[in-house]
């Protein structure tokens, strides 16, 4: 019976899919806020730009306003700029009293034709309570464009009130350049992460390829394909082939140590038991046939707990694979033979690459006492097949035209020493054999009526990979 391990191994995802992950999450992230920070850097620039430009035309008026004989606000001379001269251009300035709105006393661009800037009080405040520095907002032109405003509170002789200059210029055609910078800075950073993104990929499958590698190698000593873990791999993987190997070797020595114990035993056994059977088949009477039929008994029970003991040791044991093919073959060829007087006739179907894993003796034990036993029962044909099971194991199913059995007598007949005909020969022992190697390989018996109409033994068991070259 196979031991289940105390603790199991969880699988928690795959490792090239949490180091991509992580490593594009953590790209995307820094080109996004990159994108984001050259697209604010940008709109900050052009922002500078125009207020720069506003204040320059600004400084202008200020220097060139002043007052008229008759007390009205006059300029020496307008900005040169002929856009302050196209009316409702996006350009536009105004110079008028701060406290009072007095349309007589205003001096305002050509471009604003008779409309005003309207100037939000808060900016309005601010200026004059910072009189005579310049400060920037935002307002609404005379079409209800956005604009973008300098303003600034001076006094001026003459006056008994401050004036506020005010110079506005359209903004949206500064806002439509930092879109057009926003979109072409998203479609460079989604190439530069598409590209980052191969990059991410060709470098975890390049990395971790040496524990792919690995991976593959521990296979093929398992398949049988190799005897150790060899190859070329970095530092930080050679303690772990290392140990892999030691875990190898190990194992190795103790299926050996199991193999020799096992055959100590079996001389330790067999000698008194032949000694008392050759002893009372000499001697006559009730006393006798009683040893001898006991020590028969014996040699069967210690043949039959041996081979368990050798195939638990063989289950273990990592690299055993057979091909299945020649061992079937070779197992219908003699018992046709054998049964060359009633006639059998055995029918062998077989997937040509089915490899056990596991040990060709104990391959041999399992068919051979099953193929035995139906021609054992069979009036003519017996049927073999085997092939891919469930799980990927392999397979075997045995079948005769003989007699069948029932329900109750297919569950009898896999107890230990039982026999449903005691005429004929043999120990009872088979099925209690097959059962048990299978259990020891992780496989299983099961008896069912078969489609020859006599009894169907289906066995499973546990299937190596295919030889292939291991790479490098």
């Amino acid at each position: 019976m196979n031991e289940q391990p105390s603790e199991t191994l969880t699988r928690k995802g795959s490792l090239v899919r949490r180091v991509t992950l992580t490593a594009i999450s953590w790209s995307a992230a820094l080109l996004l806020v990159g994108a984001l920070a050259l697209t604010l850097l940008f709109r900050q620039t052009i922002l500078s730009d125009l207020d720069n430009r506003l204040s320059d035309v600004g400084e202008f008026l200020v220097v060139s306003a002043e007052v008229e004989t008759d007390g009205s606000l006059g300029l020496v001379r307008p900005p040169a700029d002929t856009r302050y001269g196209q009316i409702f251009s996006g350009r536009y300035w105004q110079i008028a009293p701060a406290e009072a709105a007095d349309p007589e006393r205003t001096l305002r661009s050509r471009s604003l034709w008779d409309e005003s800037l309207a100037i939000p009080d808060s900016l309005r405040d601010r200026a004059l309570a910072r009189r005579g520095q310049g400060i920037t907002g935002s307002a609404k032109g005379p079409n209800e464009e956005p604009l973008r405003l300098f303003l600034r509170a001076i006094e001026i002789s003459g006056l008994d009130q401050p004036i506020l200059v005010a110079v506005g210029e359209d903004r949206r055609a500064a806002d439509r350049r930092v879109f057009e910078f926003a979109l072409l800075s998203l479609g460079l950073f989604t190439a530069f992460a598409l590209a980052l993104v191969a990059g991410i990929l060709i470098q975890v499958r390049v990395s971790l390829a040496p524990v792919f590698r690995m991976g593959r190698a521990v296979g093929a000593v398992r398949d049988g394909q190799s005897e150790r873990i060899t190859g070329a791999y970095p530092a930080e993987l050679m303690p772990l082939a290392g140990e892999l190997n030691a875990l190898v070797d190990h194992s190795r020595e103790v299926v050996e140590r199991a193999r020799t114990h096992v055959g100590n035993l079996a001389h330790a056994l067999k000698t008194p038991i032949t000694v008392l059977s050759n002893e009372a088949r000499n001697a006559d009477g009730p006393l006798a046939e009683l040893v001898r039929r006991q020590s028969d008994a014996m040699a069967a029970q210690v043949e039959h707990h041996l081979r368990r003991a050798r195939a638990a040791a063989n289950a273990r044991a990592i690299g055993a694979r057979t091909p299945v093919t020649p061992v079937v073959e070779d197992l219908s060829r003699t018992l046709e033979k054998i049964h060359r007087r009633k006639g059998i006739e055995i029918e062998v179907e077989l997937t040509e690459t089915l490899l056990f894993r596991g040990e060709r003796q104990d391959l041999e034990e399992l068919v051979g006492n099953l193929l035995e036993n139906a021609c054992k029962w069979a009036e003519r044909r017996v049927r073999i097949r085997a092939g891919q099971g469930e799980a990927g194991q392999i397979e075997i199913r045995i079948e005769d035209d003989g007699p069948g059995l029932s329900e109750a007598e297919r569950q009898a007949v896999l107890g230990r020493g039982v026999r449903l005909d005691e005429q004929a020969p043999g120990t009872g022992l088979g099925l209690a054999i097959v059962t048990d190697l299978a259990k020891a390989y992780g496989g299983t018996l099961v008896l069912e009526t078969g489609t020859l109409g006599g009894l169907c033994a289906r066995l499973t068991l546990p299937q190596a990979r295919q030889v292939r070259e291991t790479p490098r």
